[in-house]
Parts: C-alpha cells; structure tokens; sequence
C-alpha cells in the first residue's frame, strides 16, 4: 500500500529542498492512504492551508506531493526522485486571498521552471 504525502511549503523553501535533493517532512505534512479523489483534494488543501501560514506576505502556496511506501514522521527526509507532482500557485497572492482557491499542477520536471 502506497501512502501520499503532501508537504506544504513556499518557493524560497523549494528552491532550497529542491537543490539538496530532498524534502523534509515537518509536522505540517498531511497524508492520504486512500485513493478517493475527495480524500486527496483534502489534504492537498489542508496541505495549501499550511503552506498559506508560512509565507508572512503576499506570495504562493506551494505543495510537493510525493509517493511512500509508509507513512513517514516529521523529520524524514524524502528524495526527490519519490515526488510526483507539485501544486502552487501562478501567481503571487494577496493576504487577504480566498483560501480555496484551487492550485494549478505541475509535473516533476516543471519546477526548475517554476522555481
């Protein structure tokens, strides 16, 4: 059974995971075991929820989402061979923004441009 991790995080964040080769599991991670569609959008937003909190102005929510064998605790750190996906913002938001707005997807390859 494949666990999916969802990690919040912000783009100056990313940059830096991303050029180590790995992301750090914190305890704002969410996980999901089910394959349901409702389950993985909830904790993507949960994940978006978090990410939102730790930019302290306008700027991007910003998930890696990343495939396990098990589900991990705060402190792992998981390859970036193990992400699948990453959802983030276009754009730079307002504080004040709407907070389910949707996160566009990108694949794996995309974040060097993202970055």
């Amino acid at each position: 059974m494949s666990v999916r991790v969802y990690l919040p995080t912000t783009l100056a964040l990313l940059a830096e995971q991303h050029a180590a080769g790995e992301f750090v599991v914190t305890d704002d991670a969410v996980t999901s075991d089910e394959d349901a569609e409702e389950a993985e959008y909830a904790a993507l937003m949960t994940a978006a929820d978090a990410s939102a909190a730790m930019l302290t102005g306008p700027g991007r929510r910003v998930v890696v989402v990343a495939e396990l064998d098990k589900e991990p605790e705060p402190g792992w750190t998981i390859p970036v061979k193990r992400v699948v996906a990453l959802h983030a913002d276009t754009e730079d938001r307002p504080v004040d923004a709407d907070p389910d707005e949707d996160l566009a997807w990108f694949a794996t390859q995309e974040i060097e441009y993202l970055l």
